[in-house]
C-alpha cells in the first residue's frame, strides 16, 4: 500500500510567508504575514513533513530571484523533497528552480496559456518533476471550473477534463485547489477531489479547506487523494505534522511515521 503524504504549503510574497482566505490578494490587504520561509521549512522538516511546497505569489522577475534564494537556503538545511511554483512560464524558469534545489516545479496559469509547456518540461526533466496545479471553483450544481491568475479569471475549462489533459501532456502530479474552501478551514471539497483522483492515473494532492484532522482523513479516504496540502493549521500552531500523521495512522490511513 502506498503511504499518503502530508505536505505543508508556504505562500511566499516578497520573501515572507503569507496567508489569505479564498485567494485574498496583497494589494487588497487580504494577506497576513506568517514568517520566514526557510525557518518554517526547517520546522516542518523536523516535524516529519513528507514534502514542502513553495508558491511565489509575487510571480515577478524580482520574486523569482527571491525564490531561488529561498529554495537554495532551504535545500541546504532540509532533506524533504521541495516543490516550487508561481511565475514559472518557460523551461528555463523550471531549470533555474531545479538547479536551486527544487525536486519538482508546479505550473498553473502558464500551463493553461501554453499547454505545450507541460510536455516540454516533462520531456526535458521527466514527468516526475512536473506538477500541474489547478485552481477550481464550483460554478454550477455539477460543474467545477478552472480559474487562473490567482483565482480571478475563469479559464473556460472543466476541472476534471483539464486534469486529464494535463496528465496526457506529461504532468506527473496534480495539485487540486478548491477556491471555495481555501483558507476557510471548513473542509476539503471531497466531491471534486474524488472525481479528479478517479479520472487520472497520477497522484492528486488535495488543497484548500483543512481545518482539523478529520478533514485530512476524509479527503484521503472519501476524496481518494494521495496527499494533503495545508497551510493555516500548521503556520498558526494548531497542529504539527506529527499530530496529523498520528491521527491518520490511528484512523487506518497509511502514512510514513
Amino acid at each position: 500500500m502506498f503511504t499518503k503524504r502530508v505536505i505543508p504549503c508556504l505562500d511566499v510574497h516578497d520573501g515572507k510567508v503569507t496567508r489569505g482566505v479564498q485567494f485574498g490578494r496583497a494589494e487588497d490587504g487580504g494577506l497576513r504575514n506568517v514568517g520566514d520561509p526557510v525557518e518554517l521549512a526547517r520546522r516542518y522538516n523536523d516535524q516529519g513533513a513528507d514534502e514542502m511546497v513553495f508558491f511565489d505569489i509575487t510571480a515577478s522577475a524580482h520574486g523569482r530571484a527571491t525564490m531561488v534564494d529561498v529554495i537554495e537556503r532551504t535545500a541546504a538545511c532540509c532533506f524533504m523533497p521541495l516543490t516550487v511554483g508561481g511565475g514559472i512560464r518557460a523551461v528555463d524558469d523550471m531549470s533555474a528552480m531545479l538547479k536551486a534545489g527544487a525536486d519538482k516545479v508546479s505550473i498553473n496559469s502558464s500551463a493553461i496559456a501554453t499547454p505545450e509547456l507541460i510536455s516540454a518540461g516533462a520531456d526535458k526533466f521527466g514527468s516526475q518533476c512536473i506538477v500541474v496545479s489547478i485552481d477550481c471553483k464550483k460554478t454550477a450544481p455539477d460543474r467545477w471550473e478552472v480559474f487562473i491568475h490567482g483565482g480571478r479569471k475563469p479559464a473556460g475549462k472543466d476541472a476534471v477534463a483539464w486534469a486529464e489533459e494535463a496528465v496526457q501532456r506529461g504532468a506527473g502530479e496534480i495539485v487540486l485547489n478548491s477556491i471555495d474552501a481555501d483558507g476557510t478551514k471548513a473542509g476539503y471539497d471531497l466531491v471534486i477531489t474524488r472525481r479528479v483522483s478517479e479520472a487520472v492515473g497520477v497522484p492528486v494532492v488535495a488543497s484548500g479547506g483543512a481545518g482539523n484532522l478529520g478533514h485530512m482523513a476524509d479527503v484521503l479516504s472519501e476524496g481518494r487523494a494521495d496527499a494533503v496540502l495545508a497551510a493555516s493549521i500548521f503556520h498558526f500552531g494548531e497542529y504539527t505534522v506529527a499530530d496529523v500523521k498520528k491521527y491518520l495512522a490511528e484512523h487506518g490511513v497509511s502514512v510514513r511515521l
